[in-house]
Formats: C-alpha cells, sequence, structure tokens
C-alpha cells in the first residue's frame, strides 16, 4: 500500500507553475539586479518597482480574479517569493508582507463591501498595503498592547503606536489590531482598516536595519484617529484570533522568502567554489568545501518539501497552524546557515560587497524573528503536539 501511494506523488511544478516561477526570475532580473546595492546602501523603499510587480500579478497572487487578483494558490506564490529572493530578500519581504498580511486580512475577514472598496486597489498595488500588530513593548507579547481603539457613536477613535511596521511610511492603507477590551484578553483586540491620509494617523521612525534594507519598516502613530465602524473587519473582539490565522499562512511566506535566501547563497556559493583555485585546483574538489556544499543542498531540500506540504494543506483549506510554524521555523534556521557558509566558502571576499553573499548573510536573519521568533514557532509546535 505504502508503495502505491508513494508511485502517485508528484514533486513537479506544473507548467503554470513553471510558467509563473520563470515570468518571477525574469522580473527579478530586469528590474531587480540592476539597483540592489543602490537600493540597500541608500535604504530606498522603490515604490515604482511594486507598481510593476503589480502588473505582474505578483502583489495580488492569492487574490481571486473577479476582485483583480491573479487567483493562483500558495504553491505558485511560493514560486514568486523565493524567485524574486533569490535576487533580493528585501523586495522579496515586501511583496510576502502586501500578500499574505495586508491584503489576505482583508480578503479573509472582510465584507463583501470591504473586499471591493479595498482590494482590487491592493491587488493592482495602486495602493501599498501594511499590517501593524507589533508595538515597542510587545513583540511576542501581542495580547500586552496599548494601541487601543473606542467607540464614539458610529466612529471609533484610536490612540497608540506600532512598531517594526513594513511599509510604515509609504503604506497607502493599514490593517492594524488594536485593543477593544482589557489587556492581555485574547477576545481584547479587534483589526481596523486605515487609510492614508486619516486625521490623526501619520508614521513615525523609519528603522536604520542591519539587513532587508529596501523594504521600509517604520512605525505606525495614532492620535485621535477617527475611522467609521465600516472600517471594521469582522466582530468586535475577534482581531487577535484573525492575527493568529493570517500569521499561519504568513509563515508560509517568510519560509518561502528564507528558501529564497538559501538558494541564492547556495547557487553563489557553487559557482564560487568551482571558479576558485587554491593549490592547483577548484576549491569544490576539497572535501571541507564540497561537504559544506552537501549540507547546504540538503537543508535546502528539506526546507523545500516541508514548505510546499504547507502549501498544500493551506490549499486544500487544512489547519495547519503546526506545519507552518514547523515550515517558518525550519526554512528560517537553514537559510541562516546557509548563509553563513556561503560566507565562509568565499573566505575574505565573502565579507565585502562585491559578492551577493555578504547581503544575503544580512538579510537572512530577520527570518528567524519576523512573523514569530524561532521561539515562538518551537512554543506553537510543541503545545500543538503536547494536546
Amino acid at each position: 500500500m505504502e508503495l502505491e501511494v508513494a508511485s502517485q506523488m508528484n514533486f513537479d511544478y506544473s507548467e503554470t507553475q513553471q510558467m509563473v516561477a520563470a515570468s518571477a526570475k525574469d522580473f527579478a532580473e530586469q528590474y531587480i539586479r540592476p539597483h540592489i546595492m543602490e537600493w540597500d546602501e541608500k535604504q530606498t523603499f522603490p515604490v515604482e518597482l511594486f507598481k510593476k510587480a503589480g502588473e505582474f500579478g505578483f502583489m495580488g497572487v492569492l487574490v481571486p480574479e473577479s476582485l483583480g487578483g491573479s487567483g493562483m494558490g500558495y504553491h505558485e506564490y511560493i514560486a514568486i517569493i523565493e524567485e524574486i529572493s533569490k535576487v533580493d530578500p528585501s523586495i522579496g519581504l515586501s511583496v510576502a508582507a502586501h500578500n499574505s498580511l495586508c491584503t489576505n486580512h482583508i480578503l479573509s475577514f472582510g465584507d463583501d463591501e470591504q473586499k471591493k472598496r479595498w482590494i482590487p486597489k491592493l491587488a493592482s498595488a495602486e495602493w501599498i498595503g501594511a499590517w501593524g500588530l507589533t508595538e515597542h513593548n510587545t513583540g511576542s507579547d501581542a495580547g500586552g498592547m496599548n494601541t487601543t481603539a473606542v467607540k464614539d457613536g458610529n466612529e471609533w477613535v484610536l490612540n497608540g503606536a506600532k512598531n517594526f511596521i513594513t511599509h510604515g511610511k509609504s503604506g497607502d492603507i493599514a490593517v492594524v489590531i488594536v485593543r477593544t477590551g482589557e489587556k492581555g484578553d485574547s477576545h481584547g483586540m479587534t483589526a481596523f482598516v486605515v487609510e492614508k491620509g486619516t486625521p490623526g494617523f501619520s508614521s513615525g521612525k523609519k528603522e536604520d536595519k542591519l539587513g532587508m534594507r529596501a523594504s521600509e519598516t517604520a512605525e505606525l502613530i495614532f492620535q485621535d484617529c477617527r475611522i467609521p465602524d465600516s472600517n471594521r473587519l469582522g466582530e468586535v473582539g475577534d482581531g487577535f484570533i484573525q492575527s493568529m490565522k493570517i500569521l499561519d499562512g504568513g509563515r508560509i511566506s517568510i519560509g518561502a522568502l528564507s528558501l529564497g535566501i538559501a538558494k541564492g547563497a547556495y547557487e553563489a556559493s557553487l559557482k564560487y567554489s568551482k571558479e576558485r583555485e587554491q593549490f592547483g585546483k577548484p576549491i569544490s574538489k576539497f572535501q571541507g568545501i564540497a561537504f559544506k556544499l552537501a549540507d547546504m543542498a540538503t537543508e535546502i531540500e528539506a526546507s523545500e518539501l516541508l514548505l510546499h506540504k504547507a502549501a498544500f494543506e493551506k490549499n486544500a483549506g487544512r489547519k495547519m497552524t503546526t506545519l507552518s510554524a514547523m515550515c517558518k521555523m525550519y526554512a528560517s534556521e537553514v537559510c541562516v546557515k546557509v548563509a553563513n557558509e556561503a560566507v565562509q566558502i568565499h573566505g575574505g571576499y565573502g565579507y565585502t560587497k562585491d559578492f551577493p553573499v555578504e547581503k544575503f548573510y544580512r538579510d537572512a536573519k530577520l527570518c528567524t524573528i519576523g512573523e514569530g521568533t524561532t521561539e515562538i514557532q518551537k512554543l506553537v509546535i510543541s503545545r500543538n503536539i503536547l494536546k
């Protein structure tokens, strides 16, 4: 029976998925690669690039065609994020955050009117999306948030600030989760949509980061910011529960981002090891280097399989909280390890900005932190397997 099931397994991309991956690869080579270090050094968030990505269908990957999106699933989504991240992870991160957090939250929990109002603009990248959960003093402890929304007639008044928000300055629209009940109550938070230009809504400090420097990270500030009740997503008190479901899919995004980084660093190392000679032969001929490459290739393969299993479950509409935590945790730790070994294989050159592995090394670390640290993933996994 096991042999019969195994013979039916298909690990190949479909023709459509291959075309999507090829399109993302061409996009990255043409529009991203020439500008990588310029954007990185200046911390430029290239808004026009994302408008172009919208033309390619990369900013509404999971959005139905009826709402202006590409109508694709998570396997295609992984392929897009992976191919972009192999060239520049910071761009991959922003594409992922726009798709899986802001857009997907409205798509998953908005009513028909809200979807029609906001989703087409996000899917085309006419609007860039942000998503706000984290605050200065509440990283993993989201339940302790201080930003509040108080009902006043048919409006809500928001006060507080969100921190480490992707597209915090340049975003045209933000989904924010704020406290509407008691601190620490998982049913005491609610999700709202706030549009740029709303009185009392502004951006604050832009972070000066180690890596992912072309992906903008900044504060969102609310000072007596009034929004109508029609901007509320779902029921009052459901914001935290919604967020946890959104993060399940978001962790597939970070897994795909991690996979792209790992592949980019590995491919650069493989190429370099065949070209760089020491003692009269390519360094790939030395077992010390060859074994590093073998480990890198194996762990990348394992990451990819775990990631696509999570995507399969997500596409099928099944609960995949444990699996998404596993793929995010494993792939992110692998990408840090692979990037580290890539610098080692390049030796002194790997420590310079003349070779791509230096940037992969800096970019990789965020993957073990963003959208739930490695430690939080282990907490999620252990709680689920010990039920």
